[in-house]
């Protein structure tokens, strides 16, 4: 039906399926045809959706698959040509083929494109989106005049054949999928279409070659042949071998360099090689070519057509060479990756094989192909691998039987030279890389090697190569298996020690090869040939199907040398030795691979002839018949759970229904705890954060967040979210970060974990949809046990079906990476597969655990430390009789005889059925066959007589031990947990303990009758309370099952005692695979265990010893299960104090919560947990305080009513020693108690080969850290240097990073080339306590932002108002604004009540308070004291430093970068000062934006005047707020927009020149004010004069300006505020409600106080300062005449004649108010106005203290005239003050603590000392003095005075006699004419050496005064 040509009639739908319908019945060999109904109604859908359901099923699903199938990769072209000659599919004689015509006019005849004109090359629509519709395939057609092309065709999937090749519909249905052209109903018109342009007639099966798949990147490639005929297979002659699929372990296969971890870029991954054989020949020929030689394309390891090339495994030089064999990287699939090759065809007559080919009487030759040879990382030419004839001497026919013959699977481990090809029965070899990179010397770049210390000429020679080879493989032991991390440091070690190797001539080589064989006992033998390696190979196999069958005396090991004069040395290795060959083979799967391998021989039923081995017991017995005697004999009745021996027997009902006694003693009181450790942990973790913030490059901006929330992720396993939802819920931390509330976090813990499974996706939109709503949240995704799927999204999507990549498709998504408010926080045990050279986290953003002994020093004999991997390791070296780390002897006998008998199943699959008869046998020997015992190992015996007979004695209450077994197949543990309780139950002992299956993917699940012996334990009321982790198994004896591919980070109760790692065995070959198994026992144990191994114990005879179960209890080091009373006292609380350990009331279980689904103590999986008799009693559990969450159960809160919980009453630390609970002291050995508790580490029983491996250093080979570290890393270079057990944390990560490279299919390996700036990682060991530490991080990060947004503010409460009775003078309280009537009756306070000036002295007055000074200030005037201050949260109107960032207020501090800093205009402002009697100039710097705020000429450029409003005005704020501020640039509160509410305002900070340049970059939008240079070392008040004088100036000036408008002059506003740069809140306080203080802004402050009625009559307005007491008492009066500072709105025109002293440092704000107020002028404070002030540790006068070495004595700021004293650089002014405000104890002795007789001060107030009174006198005409008759003076101070003071003003007031006077001048002149025009010497007498000037440098003018005494 194929043969019309275009343009004939097409038939009807009916016809062509009965003509279909006939031909296939004809044809078909199973005689039942498909009825032409179903042919023609046949819905798409009905056939396979998919390529995965075409699939040959060489699958699970068939028992006997007919042979083997070739896998080696795609096809070859080779085997296309072969194919191109093909005969048709019909039964007809071939017609020849009717040409068409021309084609229409107008269409596209060019090859590779469609009539239409649409390119069809798959080249071009690989990456398209193409529409395929239902039940259509995407097919590659070949054309003759393309061959380099592959056409893509959509055909409909019913013409196409089946994976038997049958079934395909006649005829031929497609669509084009270039022009989109559909229903071409014959292949010859379709294949005009296409422009074929065919020379023979169209058909499908001949020119549809391929399936078209997608490649991991989702490109279009081209996939496996399509299969278009039977596959006749052939027979095996042996039953085994024909019922077997060669399993991967059998497979000859290689794993490729950088190839994928099981992950195909085709969907056919089938775990073995498959051979097809090719029609019915009997012996296949097959080139065999280790996956390794897969030149890497771009896609995956694909070729430069899309498709991975079928290379040869040709020349494998020391030569460079492209990414060839690969290394030992464990972890790669050897052959998932290759596709099903083409059915081969029948062969026309003529054809007549390639005559260079010797081809054997069965064999057909397949053409090999060269592998491109490129170096790595390049690809190959593009176009297509072209075949090369095959020379002779390169085959070696692989015997049949080889397995069953010999018993042994060879491995051939490549070495250096030509391996041949192999054909026949090649599934009984497995080719392994394993050592081959060892021998690539040659291809280290000279960067690496001089970082190994060596250089090119070092490098080996094949000969020397060789010679080491041999004697390696000659010292390793008869159990030890070649590694290539050991082979490669014996490698490096030669090079370095002998560079270059001895010079060995091909005559000596032979001979010396075999002189170091000869040391290993025959072991080793040497074969020497001299032709090829294949005529070795071919020889060795021939010889071990020769032998007698399962010979014993094989070799372990055969090195093939070839001598060829042709090509050199060439050698490879022959493994021969049984175990040696199936542990390399088992070796090369990955975790994945071996268990599809050990699921496929359960369900083929391969294991039958094992298990009909284990249905009888070790004596002969059938196994279970003899257990049906034994439950028949027990007729209903069972072994007495507990409190009983096995001998006691009791009727099942009775036993269902025992409980022990319920504890319900006193309450303990319950805290999740955070250790040091912990707390340091995340305090590392908080300062990283605070790194990656201050580093400047903008990834994180922690100043904008105000909360923080979190995501936690885990690995998909039920039980680790209930536990981490469990810690999260314990440690209160959801109420501390205040997102949920008590009621709630509760019940909501587990929305904050998410399990990586299915459902993923959904969860994580949700959580990212937060992330973009709540910008000023700072997240957290939390990615707990990180390193436990790192696929990529693209090649997990394509393995064996299993959730692989999803953590990559969440973690290292774009949204994540993106989002600038989240931060990633990978938490991992082991961390080394995110620590290659493509990490994308930084090294820098590493936190590690610290190391245990760096605290053991501090902690006491009962502390609990942690027990890890290294101390497991270093255990060996104690000596004692029974190790707590064991290899079985017994049972690796009995598993090595196994292994021999059984050589095709997978050793997992035989130790676990070996373990499960042990298991087996061990109950029945302890119940009711004693003669068992002796064919039971003892480490088996004794911990199943343990778990059986523990709860029996007396005190245990029941409490027995937890049993790990580890089985990694889930098949597998399902069997065994099966099988346990099967012969459990059939015991009687189905009350004693539980075996539960622990699998991640199910809850536990536990009969109810263990349920209620848990909830008895623990006092649990609630009835269907059931344990949801394995922690709330504490204390039950059971048996768990542990399966899964890996462990994934559960805690497990303290009441684990064994683990049972016997199944962990060769195959894992990583550190992570083997260290995470271990980690299973590690926790934290008495630090006496640590300290003092039990060396002294007199070892027994360990057989018997062993045999007869733990009887001394001192041999065991296992913790009791029940502990003894203890006393010790409360004291015993955990480290650190309370405040930081225990976290907020949250925490403190509230007796109305509800308990949680398990209620154990607080912790996290890896928190600490404490626990404490917190109620009442005396005594608390020794030391419970530092066991870790890791280790510990976990608990919630109770209600206060449930007795207490104990998580960990059997091997954790002791019971509680409360009265009402108090237990006998029992030993878990035979009663006997011991003096004190002890936690011991659990027992850990090992395979061999890992306890070889653990065994580290101390055993033969190397340990487990110098392995490679996890299966989808590489190594970066075949030699490195050696990895020493000491590198750890930052070291180690730096060695991985620098040597370890991710593989294809990591997530990593394809990251971008810099780390993320905003992903950190934490590792520590395995159950150490990482969660308590990142669930305290979560906590002090929040801590931190909120310190961030709060500000420490100075809380001072003002010194007491002594208050008159001044009732009269009250206005009413509820006034708004002073009544200036009433006001002026109100008298000044002269003293200075603000706690910032209680240092200062006080100013004298009538109503001074006795007793005024603090008397501690007595005596310490000499230490600055610390200022009280309470941390404040920023309101909503708060002034902000420049670290505050916000969307608002974006605009006011920042340029926005179209605003250089020249957009700023500078200019000069030139007026006369009075005061200073000199021209002024000041420099303006105004930004663009503010420009309106000033007037300038009519050019533009001078700067006339500042814009000042009108008193009328309605405008918001008329004042100009002047900010002086010096050193605060960043930390200074110079943005007010918030405070202003963002109203228009002129702010102008005052600055001094040399900072200007500081405060432009922080401030460019702000107006500065710079003062003059002369000003740069003056204090604050040079600034505060400059304003002053600069204002009143400018009020001038706008005053005349306006009066030509026609202003008055009174009109214009004659305010100006002066801020400082700490003011940051403002309150209001309402006089009516004590209560009541309300946040207000800066504006509301002045627009309140600019609408004062007669507001022009008030010379200085201001607020008072805040405290916490003004809360608490209000103010009598809602104003006050008294002295105002900090914050104050100054009316420029009143205060013209009182000036700031420009030259004061310090007081000067007092000083100004006193000179201001005894000149009439009103200082009116608004009481119910407040002011917070932030206490800024930076900048302000502070500067000059850090300026000036501060000398140890103050008298050191002085010296006499002309002396030779230390200068100090610092100004004379400030040394003055500084001087009198500490010495005036010598300058005024009367006048110290005697306020009576104050020191007189005439026109200024100094600071002289807290100790001192001064009485203020104003030396000006009309002024207000108060009134001084009677009062006797102590002392007089004369600062700078001026012309206004004269002798008579001083005559006027009385001295006591002995007072001090002080007269202080600029310079000498003037204090000798100041003595002498006040006639000074008149009343006073001086001496010479009473004249001083202050010790400043030379270049400032110094001070002068004078000291004299009154007479």
């Amino acid at each position: 039906m194929g043969n019309s040509y275009a343009g004939q009639l097409k038939s009807a739908r009916f016809e062509e399926a009965l003509h279909n319908s006939i031909k296939a019945s004809l044809r078909s060999t199973s005689g039942d045809p498909q009825p032409i109904f179903t042919q023609l109604y046949l819905e798409p859908d009905q056939y396979p959706g998919n390529m995965d359901d075409i699939k040959p099923k060489v699958d699970l699903c068939r028992g006997e698959p007919k042979g083997q199938d070739l896998l080696n990769g795609q096809a070859s072209n080779g085997l296309e040509e072969l194919e191109e000659e093909d005969d048709s599919d019909t039964s007809s004689p071939p017609l020849p083929y009717l040409h068409q015509g021309p084609a229409p006019d107008g269409c596209c005849t060019m090859d590779g494109f469609c009539q239409a004109g649409k390119d069809l090359r798959l080249v071009s629509m690989a990456t398209e989106p193409i529409e395929v519709p239902a039940g259509f395939e995407l097919v590659g057609a070949k054309s003759s005049s393309v061959p380099e092309h592959i056409l893509v065709c959509a055909v409909d999937r019913r013409f196409l054949p089946d994976e038997n090749g049958k079934n395909a519909l006649l005829g031929f249905s497609g669509n084009c999928v270039g022009c989109g052209e559909k229903g071409f109903r014959y292949f010859t018109e379709f294949s005009n279409h296409i422009n074929l342009k065919l020379a023979t007639q169209p058909k499908k099966q001949k020119h549809l070659k391929y399936y078209l798949v997608k490649n991991s990147q989702g490109a279009l490639c081209k996939g496996p042949l399509i299969c278009w005929k039977d596959c006749k297979t052939r027979q095996f002659s042996n039953s085994n071998a024909s019922t077997s699929k060669p399993s991967s372990s059998s497979s000859l296969s290689c794993k490729e360099n950088g190839g994928s971890n099981g992950h195909s870029s085709s969907p056919f991954s089938l775990s073995g090689i498959v051979v097809k054989c090719i029609n019915n020949v009997r012996c296949v020929c097959v080139c065999v070519v280790p996956m390794a030689l897969r030149v890497n394309g771009p896609t995956n390891g694909l070729g430069p057509d899309g498709h991975p090339p079928l290379l040869s495994p040709s020349q494998v030089s020391l030569g460079p060479q492209g990414q060839g064999y690969r290394t030992s990287d464990l972890g790669d699939n050897p052959v998932s990756s290759a596709m099903i090759s083409g059915p081969p065809k029948k062969r026309h007559r003529g054809w007549h094989p390639n005559p260079l080919v010797p081809v054997p009487p069965t064999a057909v030759p397949v053409s090999a192909i060269r592998p491109i040879v490129c170096s790595p990382g390049l690809l190959p030419v593009a176009g297509v691998l072209q075949p090369q004839p095959v020379t002779a001497g390169e085959t070696v026919i692989v015997p049949d039987n080889l397995l069953n013959t010999s018993g042994v699977r060879p491995v051939i481990l490549i070495g250096h030279g030509t391996l041949p090809y192999f054909y026949g029965n090649v599934g009984d070899i497995v080719v392994s890389p394993l050592l081959v990179s060892c021998y690539k010397g040659n291809q280290l770049t000279e960067k690496t090697l001089a970082s190994l210390g060596l250089t090119g000429s070092q490098l080996l020679s094949v000969e020397t190569m060789i010679l080491l080879t041999l004697q390696y493989l000659a010292r390793l032991g008869s159990e030890q298996i070649p590694l290539r991390e050991e082979f490669e440091q014996i490698v490096l070690k030669a090079m370095l020690v002998c560079p270059g190797g001895p010079s060995i001539s091909p005559a000596q080589l032979p001979w010396l090869a075999r002189l170091e064989a000869s040391v290993s006992g025959g072991s080793v033998q040497v074969l020497v040939t001299y032709n090829s390696l294949g005529e070795g190979i071919s020889e060795s196999l021939r010889s071990l199907c020769d032998g007698p069958p399962y010979q014993q005396c094989l070799p372990t090991y055969v090195v093939i040398v070839c001598t060829s004069k042709m090509s050199g040395n060439e050698f490879c290795v022959l493994a021969l030795g049984k175990y040696q060959a199936r542990a390399l083979a088992e070796g090369m799967l990955t975790t994945n691979e071996f268990l599809k391998e050990i699921s496929y021989e359960l369900i083929t039923g391969k294991v039958s002839v094992l298990a009909s081995h284990f249905k009888t017991t070790s004596l002969g017995d059938n196994l279970d018949k003899q257990l049906v005697r034994i439950q028949r004999r027990r007729k209903g009745h069972v072994i007495q759970p507990f409190q009983g021996d096995v001998t006691d027997h009791i009727h099942s009902q009775d036993a269902a229904t025992m409980v022990p006694p319920s504890e319900s003693g006193e309450l303990l009181s319950e805290m999740f705890q955070i250790h040091p450790p912990q707390l340091n942990v995340a305090r590392s973790l908080l300062s990283q954060v605070c790194s990656i913030a201050d580093s400047g490059s903008q990834s994180l901006d922690l100043g904008r967040f105000r909360k923080v929330d979190f995501l936690v992720l885990v690995p998909p396993s039920h039980i680790l979210v209930n536990q981490t939802a469990q810690r999260i819920r314990q440690s209160g931390v959801l109420v501390d970060l205040g997102i949920e509330d008590a009621s709630s976090a509760h019940q909501r813990s587990d929305k904050y974990v998410v399990r990586l499974d299915g459902d993923v996706h959904g969860k994580m939109e949700n959580f990212m949809r937060k992330v973009k709503q709540n910008p000023y949240t700072l997240f957290v995704l939390i990615h707990d046990n990180s390193h436990v799927d790192l696929t990529s999204a693209l090649s997990g999507s394509v393995c064996h079906g299993e959730l692989q990549g999803l953590a990559d498709r969440v973690v290292n998504c774009q949204e994540v990476l993106e989002a600038m408010n989240l931060l990633v926080l990978q938490v991992s045990c082991f961390p080394f597969t995110l620590q290659t050279r493509q990490s994308r986290i930084s090294v820098h953003n590493e936190v590690h655990w610290p190391a245990n002994t760096d605290s053991l020093g501090e902690l006491s004999p009962k502390d609990l430390v942690y027990f890890g991997l290294r101390d497991y390791s270093s255990s060996l070296q104690w000596g004692v009789a029974s190790p707590i780390l064991r290899c079985d002897d017994a049972f690796e006998k009995m598993i090595n005889t196994l292994l021999e008998r059984h050589p095709h199943l997978h050793s997992m699959v035989i130790r676990s059925y070996l373990l499960i008869q042990q298991y087996t046998e061990a109950m029945m020997a302890l119940t009711s066959s004693p003669s068992l015992r002796d064919h039971i190992t003892p480490e088996t015996l004794a911990m199943v007589e343990d778990l059986i007979s523990a709860p029996g004695r007396e005190g245990t209450k029941g409490r027995g031990h937890m049993l790990l077994v580890r089985v990694p197949s889930l098949q597998l543990a399902m069997l065994a947990r099966e099988r346990l309780e099967d012969v459990r139950d059939k015991l009687g002992l189905q009350f004693c303990f539980a075996v539960l299956l622990g699998s991640p993917a199910t809850e536990l699940s536990l009969p109810r009758h263990f349920a209620n012996r848990l909830r008895a334990w623990r006092g649990c009321e609630i009835e269907d309370w059931v344990p949801h982790t394995y922690e709330d198994l504490e204390g039950l004896p059971c048996i768990v099952i542990l399966t899964g591919k890996d462990p994934l980070g559960e805690t497990f109760p303290r009441s684990l005692k064994y683990c049972d790692l016997r199944l962990i065995d060769s195959s894992y070959l990583t550190r992570t695979a083997l260290e995470q198994e271990v980690g299973l026992a590690c926790s934290y144990v008495s630090l006496r265990v640590v300290k003092e191994p039990c060396r002294s114990m007199a070892p027994k005879d360990p057989e018997t010893d062993k045999t007869s179960g733990p009887q001394d209890p001192d041999l065991e080091l296992h913790m009791d299960l029940e502990r003894p009373q203890s006393n010790s006292s409360a004291a015993t609380r955990g480290p650190g104090s309370l405040a930081e350990n225990r976290v907020s009331s949250s925490d403190i279980p509230d007796s109305s919560q509800k308990p949680s689904t398990s209620s154990c103590p607080p912790g996290g999986k890896t928190g600490s947990i404490m626990m404490e008799d917190g109620t009442g009693t005396t005594s608390t559990s020794p030391r419970r305080v530092k066991q870790e969450c890791d280790s510990l159960g976990s608990a919630t809160s109770r209600p206060s009513n449930a007795p207490p919980s104990f998580c960990s009453s059997s091997s954790s630390s002791s019971s509680p020693s409360t009265s009402s609970t108090q237990h006998p002291s029992q030993s878990t050995q035979c009663g006997r108690g011991s003096k004190s508790p002890r936690v011991s580490p659990r027992t850990v029983i090992l395979s061999r080969a890992a306890y070889n491996l653990l065994a580290g250093e101390s055993g033969s080979q190397l340990s487990s850290f110098s392995l490679l570290p996890h299966a989808d890393v590489g190594w970066s270079s075949p030699l490195r240097p050696l990895f020493t057990p000491n590198l750890q944390g930052s070291e180690q990560s730096l060695f991985y990073r620098q040597w370890t490279v991710a593989r294809q299919h990591h997530a990593d390996h394809e990251a971008p080339p810099g780390p993320h700036p905003r992903r950190l990682l934490l590792s520590g060991p395995p159950q150490v306590g990482k969660t308590g530490a990142y669930l305290q991080f979560l906590r002090i990060l929040f801590r931190m932002l909120i310190r961030l947004l709060e500000v420490d503010v100075y809380d001072e409460e003002e010194l007491e108002e002594a208050m008159t009775d001044m009732s009269e003078a009250t206005p009413p309280a509820s006034t708004q604004w002073p009544d200036i009537e009433e006001f002026l009756k109100l008298p000044f306070d002269l003293l200075p009540r603000d706690p910032k000036f209680r240092r200062a002295s006080a100013v004298y007055s009538y109503k001074m308070p006795k007793g005024l000074k603090d008397p501690k200030l007595e005596g310490e005037s000499k230490m600055p004291v610390k200022r009280e201050t309470v941390s404040i949260r920023l309101s909503m109107f708060a002034a902000h430093n420049a670290f505050h960032h916000c969307d608002q207020c974006h605009h006011y501090c920042k340029a926005s970068p179209a605003t250089q800093l020249s957009e700023c205009t500078f200019h000069a402002f030139t007026f006369c000062s009075s005061m200073l009697g000199e021209e002024v100039q000041l420099h303006f710097i105004i930004p663009k934006a503010k420009e309106q705020h000033f007037i300038f000429s009519q050019q533009g450029s001078h700067l006339e005047s500042m814009r000042l409003p009108l008193i009328a005005d309605l405008s918001l704020l008329k004042s100009p707020i002047f900010t002086p501020t010096t050193g605060r640039q960043e930390h200074g509160l110079l943005n007010i927009f918030h405070a202003m509410e963002g109203t228009a305002h002129l702010h102008i900070l005052v600055v001094k020149q040399y900072e200007m340049h500081h405060y432009r970059k922080y401030w460019p939008n702000h107006i500065l004010l710079v003062l003059p240079a002369m000003f740069n070392s003056a204090g604050v008040g040079a600034a505060r004069f400059m304003i002053k004088e600069l204002s009143y100036h400018n009020l001038e000036l706008e005053r005349n300006r306006l009066e030509e408008q026609g202003i008055k002059r009174q009109e214009v506003w004659p305010f100006i505020v002066m801020m400082d740069d700490s003011c940051v809140l403002w309150n209001s306080h309402q006089p009516q409600d004590s209560s009541s203080l309300t946040n207000v802004s800066l504006k509301t402050v002045l627009q309140h106080m600019e609408a004062t009625p007669k507001i022009s009559m008030y010379a200085v307005c201001g607020a008072r300062k805040w405290s916490s007491a003004l809360a608490r008492r209000l103010p009598a009066l809602p104003f006050s005449r008294c002295h105002l500072h900090d914050f104050v709105m100054l009316n420029v025109e009143l205060t013209q004649n009182v000036q700031y002293d420009l030259n004061r440092y310090s007081c000067e704000e007092v000083d100004f108010n006193l000179r201001a107020n005894s000149s009439g002028l009103l200082l009116c404070r608004f009481n119910h106005f407040s002011l917070m002030k932030k206490q800024i540790l930076f900048g302000g006068h502070k500067d000059f203290l850090s300026v000036i070495l501060t000398p140890s004595l103050p008298s050191q700021y002085i010296c006499a005239p002309d002396s030779e004293h230390t200068l100090l650089a610092a100004p004379a002014q400030f040394l003055l003050e500084k001087f009198l405000q500490s010495c005036s104890h010598r300058l005024f002795p009367k006048a110290v603590q005697n306020s009576s007789n104050p020191v007189l001060s005439i026109d200024s107030y100094l600071n002289i000392g807290p100790e001192v009174s001064v009485c203020y006198v104003n030396s000006r005409p009309h002024s207000t003095n108060m009134e001084h008759q009677g009062l006797v003076f102590s002392g007089l101070l004369l600062y700078l005075c001026d012309s206004f003071v004269v002798s008579d003003l001083l005559k006027e007031f009385s001295f006591l006699k002995g007072a001090t006077l002080c007269v202080i001048c600029q310079d000498r002149n003037s204090l000798r004419q100041t003595i002498v025009r006040l006639e000074l010497e008149d009343k006073w007498q001086f001496r010479l050496r009473d004249e001083f000037q202050t010790a400043n440098c030379s270049e400032d003018r110094p001070l002068y005064f004078l000291t004299g005494r009154h007479v």
